[in-house]
C-alpha cells in the first residue's frame, strides 16, 4: 500500500475518533432548532465540525508534510459542498489552507503559517449535532508530492511569509487555491482555484491530471499537466479573487464562476464594478464553450449598510435543472441566492468583451444592458440574511431535496488577520468560528 493510500485508509478509520460537538455549537444549534422562521424559510438542521490537529490531519495523508501546524485545526473545509451519493454524506474541499494579512511598515503581507499544508478532498458525514470525517484524499502531482496551497508566480500573486510575516516563503508552481468541487460520472473530480485562475481535472485518488490555465499565463515549473485552454482577459483576475464557484450540469457540462468581476482596464475599475462572469466548459472538448455576463444586485442590496461594491463576491453556484444555475451573491456578512437561466442568446463567448483593450470594459459600463450586452436574467430565491441560524461566510451550497438546501460555512481555520493571530507562543488564537453545515428548507420547491 503506498503512504497516500496507506493515510487515506488512516484518516477513514479514524472517522469514529471525531470529538464530540463542542458545547457552544451545540446550543448554537439548539437555538436555531427552535427559532422562529424568517419568512418562510427556516433552518431544520445544524452540526458543527469538532476538532481534528491539522498537524495530524495532513501527516496521515502525506507522512512528514507538516512539521509544526501552530495550533490549527482541520477547517476550511467549506468551500463547497457536493452530494457524494449517500444520505447526509458530501464532498467538500479545502481551500489553500490557514493564512492571515499582517501589516509591516504600513504594507500588508500573506502569511502561511502551515506552509507545508497540501489542500485536499474531504467526505463528510452530518450525523446527528456533528459533522464527521469519514475520508480525505490529498491533491497531488504528478510524481506523487502535495501540490501544497503556496502563490505560484511572484509577478501575480502576493508574497508569502511565515505565520508572524518575518520570513519570505517560496513560490510554488504546483500551488492551488482550491474552491469549488464537483465529482463526474468516472468518479474523477473537477475543482475551480483562484490563482490562475484554473480548472482542475483531479483523479479518483487526488492525482492532477491537468489544469486549465488563461491563455498566456506561462506558468512554468508545474510537475502535472498545465493546458492553456481558458479566454485570456482571465489574466485580469482580481487577486484572490479567481473562480470560487463551480456547477456541474446534467449533461457533464462545467460552469465556473469568478469570485469578483475582473481588473479591467485597473483595478479601481474591477472594485467599482458589479459586473462578473460565468464560463461554461465541455470536458469533452477540453474548451471554453460559452461565457455569461452576471450582474451582481447593488451592494446595499445584498448586505444593507455595506457601501463598497468591491465587498460583492459569488462563492457558489448550484445546478438546479438542464440550464439553470442557483447562484450564491454574499459578501462577508449577507448572502442572497438568485436563480439564473443559461441562454444561448446570452453567450459573449469571443466578443468584444473577451478582448481586454476594448474601451469602456465590460467592468467599466454602468448598464450593461443598454449597451448591448445580454446580461442574464436572474430571480431572487432567498436572502440568507433573513433566516435566523445561518452562519456567515457561506461558500458551500449542496440540493439536499426539492425544497432544501445543505449550506456550509468557511471557517478559514480559525484564523484572523493581525498581530493578534497567535499568541506569544507562536499558536493561533482561534477565532471560535466552527465549521457548520445547515439545513435550510425552503418555501417553495426549486
Amino acid at each position: 500500500m503506498s503512504p497516500q493510500a496507506a493515510g487515506r485508509h488512516r484518516v477513514h478509520r479514524s472517522a469514529a475518533t471525531v470529538l464530540p460537538l463542542a458545547l457552544a455549537a451545540a446550543l448554537v444549534a439548539a437555538r436555531t432548532a427552535t427559532a422562529a422562521p424568517s419568512g418562510d424559510a427556516r433552518v431544520v438542521r445544524a452540526a458543527a465540525l469538532g476538532e481534528i490537529p491539522l498537524g495530524a490531519f495532513s501527516n496521515a495523508l502525506l507522512p512528514g508534510s507538516v512539521a509544526d501546524d501552530h495550533g490549527v485545526r482541520l477547517g476550511g473545509i467549506g468551500s463547497d459542498l457536493y452530494p457524494a451519493g449517500r444520505e447526509g454524506e458530501y464532498w467538500t474541499v479545502t481551500d489553500r489552507g490557514p493564512n492571515g494579512q499582517i501589516k509591516v511598515d504600513g504594507k500588508k503581507r500573506r502569511t502561511f503559517p502551515v506552509p507545508g499544508f497540501d489542500p485536499a478532498i474531504v467526505r463528510i458525514r452530518v450525523s446527528g449535532a456533528t459533522v464527521e470525517v469519514i475520508d480525505a484524499i490529498p491533491l497531488t502531482t504528478s510524481s506523487g508530492k502535495a501540490v501544497t496551497g503556496l502563490p505560484n508566480q511572484r509577478t501575480r500573486d502576493e508574497a508569502p511569509y511565515t505565520y508572524d510575516a518575518g520570513t519570505p516563503l517560496s513560490y510554488d508552481p504546483n500551488g492551488l487555491d482550491t474552491e469549488g468541487i464537483v465529482r463526474a460520472a468516472d468518479g474523477s473530480f473537477w475543482l475551480v482555484d483562484e490563482y490562475g485562475p484554473s480548472l482542475v481535472h483531479v483523479s479518483a485518488r487526488g492525482r492532477v491530471l491537468a489544469r486549465y490555465v488563461p491563455e498566456g499565463l506561462a506558468l512554468t515549473g508545474a510537475d502535472y499537466p498545465v493546458v492553456e485552454a481558458l479566454p485570456p482577459v482571465l489574466l485580469h483576475r482580481k487577486i484572490n479573487r479567481g473562480f470560487e464557484g463551480l456547477a456541474q450540469l446534467p449533461g457533464g457540462d462545467l460552469v465556473m464562476a469568478l469570485q469578483s468581476p475582473l481588473s479591467l482596464p485597473d483595478a479601481d475599475a474591477g472594485d467599482a464594478s458589479r459586473t462578473t462572469r460565468l464560463l461554461r466548459f465541455s470536458p469533452r472538448e477540453k474548451a471554453v464553450t460559452a461565457e455569461y455576463a452576471y450582474r451582481f444586485d447593488p451592494v446595499g442590496t445584498v448586505d444593507p449598510g455595506e457601501d463598497d461594491p468591491s465587498e460583492l463576491k459569488i462563492s457558489s453556484v448550484v445546478a438546479v435543472g438542464r440550464d439553470r444555475l442557483l447562484v450564491e451573491e454574499r459578501t462577508d456578512k449577507a448572502a442572497r441566492l438568485q436563480l439564473v437561466r443559461l441562454r444561448g442568446s446570452s453567450d459573449i463567448l469571443g466578443g468584444p468583451w473577451d478582448d481586454a483593450t476594448t474601451s469602456p470594459s465590460l467592468e467599466q459600463l454602468d448598464d450593461p444592458a443598454t449597451a448591448g450586452v445580454p446580461v442574464l436574467p436572474k430571480q431572487l430565491v432567498l436572502d440568507l440574511g433573513k433566516v435566523a441560524g445561518v452562519p456567515g461566510k457561506i461558500e458551500g451550497i449542496a440540493r439536499v431535496d426539492h425544497d432544501t438546501l445543505a449550506l456550509v460555512n468557511d471557517n478559514d481555520f480559525g484564523m484572523t488577520d493581525g498581530p493578534g493571530a497567535f499568541d506569544a507562543r507562536g499558536r493561533l488564537v482561534d477565532s471560535g468560528v466552527k465549521t457548520t453545515v445547515v439545513y435550510v428548507r425552503l418555501p417553495k420547491r426549486l
